[in-house]
């Protein structure tokens, strides 16, 4: 496939594997923001990305690496910080803000 010079995605690589919605395992993650037992933030190679859930658990975070382990009752993972996120309009704007 040719590659594509006019390209906008970011250029680092980033990867998310769930398992039955308990665990996500990431890497390319650069930062972590904050979080808590509903909520982490962590900034990752294609963005902010926030995963949302109950009883969360951070096992693994190594910005050094880039790997981090979140267990718990995952609901959803959103990215933002992203220019195709302000295509959304109305509610789902709303929703993901």
């Amino acid at each position: 496939m040719p590659e594509n010079n006019n390209d906008s995605r970011p250029h680092g690589r980033h990867s998310v594997v769930m398992q039955d919605c308990m665990t996500v395992s990431l890497s390319g993650v650069t930062d972590a923001d904050s979080f808590d037992e509903n909520c982490v933030k962590l900034f990752t190679e294609c963005g902010e990305l926030t995963i949302f859930g109950d009883s969360l658990h951070v096992n693994e975070m190594n910005v050094d690496s880039g790997n981090v382990s979140v267990e718990g009752e995952i609901h959803a993972l959103v990215y933002g910080g992203r220019p195709a996120k302000k295509k959304y309009s109305g509610i789902l704007r709303r929703l993901l803000r």
